[in-house]
């Protein structure tokens, strides 16, 4: 058992850009490296391992092998690897768009649905998202909206500054702006009902499917309830502080601010996910640059990250 630094896949779409190549590391042929994958086993793109007895394997295959206890105690209630952890680049505006929730997900797509949570890493000054309506509308409203091309009338935009915190339950209408880059956590699924696409073209030339009745189906047309900050307060210990972002059924998200160490622990509970956003580090002895991503299987015990930066701690309670 050991720690497990990961390759990430990329995406190319549309709306990215170029840093995670040129400040995150990220390699990619492509023009524009719009996402990096840091903790996947879907189908649409998974971690590579790259260092140890696995090495050159996906992590999926390396739990196949190994077996589910490496997720730990706390992931026994899924029947599936349960997050997928992102970087995202959004140069321009992505889609408005909406993610179902478990039950209609399943029955429709025959995957999960998709409750996620974004971390501001940076943004442009002025940026927004979209996040919600203004106040609670109509299906009829809204489909008529979609229709008429009124939609963004009644959207709530919202002022986007590095280190907020969106909580986007499932069902929750929303889109990021560009200038924006995040860190997103969220369910295993890649199941996304688009609904207004800025009328752009794909790389075939042709407008970009939307999904207007499916959206229908699911949206919630009410404001947010969440607010967009951290779930938890800056705690100061020795060698670096701690910031709860998010907790839910799905994911527990902590923001690590190392000044020089901090040493946690990788019990029988939960596995740990680390994504280095800024700084140098070493864990136990690897070397993790800002980018980099790894994963401490659960049971793996304590370990120490040396250096100074900003880190996602990611795992399940």
């Amino acid at each position: 058992m050991y720690i497990m630094k990961l390759t990430a896949p990329c995406k190319d779409y549309i709306w990215g850009g170029t840093r995670l190549r040129d400040e995150f590391g990220k390699k990619s042929d492509a023009d524009k490296v719009a996402e990096s994958w840091e903790l996947s086993c879907h189908k649409d793109g998974m971690s590579i391992i790259e260092n140890g007895e696995y090495a050159g394997k996906t992590l999926r295959e390396y739990i196949d092998t190994e077996g589910t206890g490496v997720l730990g105690k706390h992931c026994e209630r899924f029947d599936y690897f349960p997050i997928l952890i992102k970087l995202i680049d959004a140069k321009d505006n992505l889609s408005v768009q909406v993610h179902p929730n478990n039950e209609y997900a399943l029955r429709v797509e025959g995957e999960y649905g998709k409750t996620e949570m974004w971390y501001v890493i940076d943004a442009d000054e002025g940026a927004e998202l979209l996040y919600g309506f203004k106040s609670r509308i109509t299906r009829e409203e809204f489909a008529e909206r979609i229709r008429n091309n009124t939609l963004l009338e009644v959207t709530n935009s919202v002022p986007v500054h590095k280190g907020d915190v969106f909580f986007i339950d499932a069902g929750t209408l929303h889109a990021i702006g560009k200038g924006i880059l995040i860190a997103e956590i969220q369910q295993n699924s890649n199941t996304t009902y688009r609904i207004y696409d800025y009328s752009r073209v794909g790389k075939d030339g042709k407008p970009r499917e939307l999904h207007i009745e499916k959206a229908c189906e699911v949206t919630e047309l009410v404001p947010p309830a969440r607010r967009t900050k951290p779930q938890g307060e800056l705690v100061q210990k020795n060698g670096y502080s701690e910031t709860l972002l998010a907790a839910c059924e799905y994911f527990n998200v902590n923001k690590l601010d190392v000044q020089t160490e901090a040493e946690f622990e990788a019990d029988a509970g939960s596995f740990n996910s680390l994504l280095i956003l800024d700084g140098s580090f070493s864990v136990n002895g690897m070397e993790l640059n800002k980018g980099d991503s790894c994963f401490i299987p659960a049971g793996y015990g304590k370990y120490t990250i040396k250096g100074s930066g900003e880190i996602i701690l990611t795992d399940i309670i």
